[in-house]
């Protein structure tokens, strides 16, 4: 039996993997086509929030190695693909990616091999998509070789739980493949949860995400009219959430980020319209209001202004915060990046500072954090908090700006106006 674990794809979700199969005490490649990443995992260098340098150093001085060598394969008795699943310019789901990803483990493939998919993807990817390519080799899925789906999930920035102590979903192909699958995950984690196949483990995934979609794009829709009619939506949360039962606290903020949340919902729409020929509405109207807050917070920054006699377009705009949640280096898909564009359409000198991003690629131009937040946020004349980083001293803040548009609704003061 081969005893080798490759991890197809080293980013936030295939590192952390790899880390717990380290600890496990498995031998363990983490294949990634990135020689860059490659070469400063190698070195002991990371490149995602959750694990440190000294955290790589310590999985190569343990036996981790990174390879762009999808040969290297060939020796593993356990194969897991956690490459990315983005979406195409059109919004609509690009598997590319988990299709180039499946080819290179197929040419690589042996009678008895593992082989899981963690991509985050919609139900029927893994039999429609992933098995056909696999079994291109001659080699057939169930009978001789292990087929099955297990969502990633991760969350960066979460110091509670990770991949060790999270419940590890696991649907197989067929029963033994789902067998094989969690003695797999067994060895890495605290409890392992059988589905019935890989469309339901599919399907958990984006049910979860779907979940705190909508319920997101509920509190986001509410702050307007509490806004319109005078009532303070942040307290309604707060009060709302002391009931014991029956209540979970979402709360409204510029928009939504990550690679979850404003992406995983859309594998699903899309997958219920080519499946059924009918859109999913209600998923849909919970994109449709997420994606507007961006919009929605260029309007009340320009309302604020003008209260005034400020122009927006003759103003300077400072952005606090443009990860796409607190406490993490990560942008992917942050609200911050529609928000500037629209306040530039709209004439105004926009700049930004986070602790964690201190250059930034938006649309083919670097930019980068102001080097001296208190005089950056003198200058400005307004101030936007996008991410409450703890880095912040919130109440300095908020008694040095002249104006604060917080959209996380964790300040106060006589210059604060709340979304």
């Amino acid at each position: 039996m081969m005893s080798r674990v490759a991890i197809v794809g080293q980013g936030y979700v295939g590192l952390p993997l790899a880390r717990e199969a380290i600890k496990a005490g498995l031998d363990v490649i983490g294949v990634d086509l990135d020689a860059e990443r490659v070469a400063g995992l190698n070195a002991g260098r990371s490149h995602v929030d959750d694990l440190s340098d000294s955290d790589i150093a310590a999985m190569v001085t343990d036996g981790y190695r990174a390879t762009a060598d999808f040969a290297e394969i060939a020796d593993a008795g356990d194969v897991v693909i956690c490459v990315p699943t983005p979406l195409t310019d059109d919004g609509e789901p690009d598997l590319r990616p988990l299709r180039r990803a499946a080819r290179e483990v197929a040419a690589q493939l042996r009678p008895g091999m593992l082989v899981v998919v963690e991509s985050t993807t919609y139900p029927g990817t893994t039999d429609e998509v992933v098995r056909p390519l696999l079994e291109a080799n001659g080699l057939v899925a169930g009978v001789d070789f292990n087929l099955a789906f297990s969502p990633e999930r991760i969350d960066p920035g979460n110091t509670l739980f990770g991949v060790g102590n999270i419940p590890k979903i696991v649907g197989g192909h067929t029963p033994a493949c789902g067998d094989r699958a969690a003695m797999f995950y067994q060895k890495l984690v605290s409890d392992v949860v059988r589905v019935r196949g890989t469309r339901e483990a599919e399907m958990a995934k984006l049910l979860e995400n779907t979940y705190r979609h909508v319920n997101i794009a509920l509190v986001n829709d509410m702050v307007r009219f509490c806004r319109e009619v005078g009532i303070d939506l942040w307290d309604v949360i707060d009060a709302a959430a002391t009931k014991p039962f029956g209540f979970q606290a979402f709360r409204p903020g510029p928009g939504v980020g990550g690679h979850c949340i404003p992406i995983d919902p859309r594998y699903l729409s899309h997958n219920v319209r080519a499946r059924l020929g009918q859109p999913f509405r209600f998923v849909e109207l919970a994109q449709e209001i997420n994606d507007s807050m961006p919009a929605y917070v260029a309007e009340r920054i320009g309302g604020r202004l003008g209260a005034d006699g400020i122009d927006l377009a003759d103003a300077k705009v400072l952005l606090l915060g443009i990860t796409y949640k607190a406490d993490v280096a990560d942008t992917r898909e942050t609200p911050a990046a529609p928000l500037i564009r629209i306040l530039r359409t709209l004439g105004a000198e926009v700049s930004y500072h986070d602790p964690f991003v201190t250059r930034w690629d938006l649309d083919g131009e670097s930019l980068h954090s102001v080097a001296d937040l208190p005089a950056a946020i003198g200058e400005a004349d307004i101030c936007v908090l996008l991410q409450p980083h703890r880095a912040y001293d919130l109440e300095a803040v908020a008694g040095a700006a002249r104006r604060l548009l917080d959209t996380r609704g964790v300040t106060t003061g006589t210059t604060v106006e709340r979304l």
